[in-house]
C-alpha cells in the first residue's frame, strides 16, 4: 500500500500542470479540466493512506515514546531537514526560503507540507497509545462515526454558504475564511469537532482496521470497498467540475489567481468525504494483497523502505520530465494524441518519475553509514 500510495503522490503532482498555471490557477481546455479532476480524484486518497499505514504498523506504540521518538528523528527529521535545505536552493531565492524556513517550508516545495502534518501526528501517538490498547470496538466506532462526519463540514460550509471569502497571510496564498459552526466565531477557531478533524481519524482508521475488521473474503470486500470508492470519486470527480463550470461558464481557457484552484480543489481536500471513503475503500482492497516471493523481495519491499525518500526527492526529478513530456506531446486537444493526450501525458509523467526515483532512491538508500540519513 505504501508502494502505491508513492505512486499516487506522483499522479497528483503530474497532474497539477493541467489546472495550474498563469496567475495561478490555468486550465486550457474542457478536456483537461475533465482528465485533472479524473486523474486527481482517483488517487487522491494517497496521503491518508500513509497515515494508516503507519497506524497500522505502529499504533498503539510498541516501545517506549523516547524510543518511538528517537526513531522517527533518525528516520523523518533526518532527511526532511537535508532536502529542506535542497529544495531551498534549488528553487526560488535561496536567501528568501530559508528566512521563509524559520517560520514554515519552502512553498516552491508544497508536498513538504507532510511532514509537519506527519510529525503532529506522531505527537498524538504516544498519548493516545494508552486508550488505543484498551478501546473496545463499539467505542471506537462511535469516535470513528464522530470523525466521519467532520469530513463532511467543509462541504457542508460550501452548499449552506458558497463560495468563502478569501484572506491572504504573509506568504501570500489565498487561506479561506470559514463561516463560523458549532462554537466557532471570530474569536474562537475551535469548535465541538476541531480535536476529532483531520488526519487523527485516519490513525484511528488504521487501527481499527488492524484491531477490529477481521479477515474478510474477497467477494465481501469487494461489495463494500466498490460502493465506497464510487461514492467517494463522484463527490471528488463532480465537484471539482462542478466548480470549474460556475468558474468559466463553459468557456476556456478558464483561470486566475490561485484561490481559484484552492476553491475548485474543494472536495480533493484530506479532511472531506470523498477522500475518506476512497481511502476506506483502498485499505479494504490492499489487505486481502498478499505480498510474497521474489517480486516481492526484490522489487516491493525495497520500494517501501524507501518511500520516504522517493517522496522527499521526487518534484526534482517529476518537475523536468513534466515539462519534456508536455513539449514532447503537445497540450489538451491539440496534443498530437487528441483527447488522449492530456492523460498520456500525466500517466507516462507519473510512471517514468517513479521508475527514475524510485532506482535513485534505493541506491542512495544503500550507501553504508549515511544512506538513511538521506533518504529515511
Amino acid at each position: 500500500m505504501r508502494v502505491a500510495a508513492c505512486l499516487m503522490v506522483m499522479v497528483v503532482h503530474a497532474t497539477e500542470p493541467f489546472y495550474l498555471g498563469g496567475d495561478g490557477s490555468l486550465i486550457l481546455t474542457q478536456t483537461d479540466a475533465f482528465w485533472a479532476s479524473f486523474f486527481d480524484s482517483f488517487v487522491r486518497a494517497c496521503v491518508p493512506l500513509f497515515i494508516i499505514a503507519s497506524s497500522y504498523l505502529q499504533f498503539p506504540l510498541h516501545y517506549s515514546s523516547e524510543e518511538f521518538f528517537r526513531r522517527r528523528a533518525v528516520r523523518i527529521l533526518v532527511p526532511f531537514v537535508l532536502w529542506t535545505v535542497v529544495y531551498a536552493l534549488v528553487w526560488g531565492s535561496p536567501v528568501q526560503n530559508f528566512k521563509d524556513l524559520l517560520l514554515n517550508f519552502n512553498y516552491a516545495a508544497g508536498h513538504l507540507w507532510f511532514v509537519y502534518m506527519l510529525v503532529g501526528v506522531y505527537l498524538l501517538m504516544p498519548l493516545l497509545s494508552p486508550w488505543a490498547e484498551r478501546v473496545g470496538r463499539t467505542e471506537l466506532l462511535i469516535y470513528l462515526g464522530l470523525w466521519l462526519f467532520t469530513t463532511v463540514i467543509p462541504l457542508l460550509r460550501d452548499w449552506v454558504f458558497g463560495a468563502p471569502p478569501v484572506v491572504y497571510g504573509v506568504s501570500g496564498l489565498p487561506r479561506q475564511a470559514l463561516f463560523p459552526l458549532w462554537g466557532e466565531a471570530s474569536w474562537n477557531a475551535y469548535g465541538v469537532f476541531y480535536y476529532l478533524s483531520g488526519f487523527v481519524g485516519y490513525l484511528l482508521l488504521g487501527l481499527y482496521v488492524r484491531k477490529f475488521l477481521g479477515t474478510w473474503s474477497w467477494r465481501k470486500t469487494l461489495a463494500v470497498a466498490l460502493p465506497c470508492f464510487a461514492a467517494g470519486f463522484a463527490l471528488s470527480f463532480g465537484g471539482f467540475l462542478r466548480r470549474v463550470w460556475l468558474s468559466s461558464g463553459g468557456e476556456f481557457p478558464v483561470g486566475g489567481l490561485v484561490e481559484k484552484a484552492v476553491w475548485w480543489e474543494t472536495t480533493w481536500c484530506n479532511d472531506t468525504l470523498g477522500v475518506a471513503l476512497m481511502a476506506i475503500a483502498w485499505v479494504l482492497l490492499f489487505r486481502k494483497i498478499q505480498a510474497a516471493g521474489g517480486f516481492y523481495r526484490r522489487i516491493t519491499l525495497p520500494l517501501s523502505r524507501a518511500g520516504y525518500g522517493m517522496y522527499l526527492s521526487h518534484l526534482l526529478v517529476l518537475v523536468p520530465i513534466c515539462t519534456w513530456v508536455r513539449g514532447w506531446l503537445g497540450s489538451g486537444d491539440a496534443g498530437i494524441l487528441g483527447f488522449w493526450t492530456t492523460p498520456a501525458e500525466i500517466t507516462l509523467s507519473a510512471v517514468a518519475c517513479f521508475v527514475v526515483v524510485g532506482a535513485g532512491s534505493i541506491a542512495l538508500q544503500r550507501i553504508p553509514k549515511v544512506g538513511k540519513f538521506i533518504m529515511g
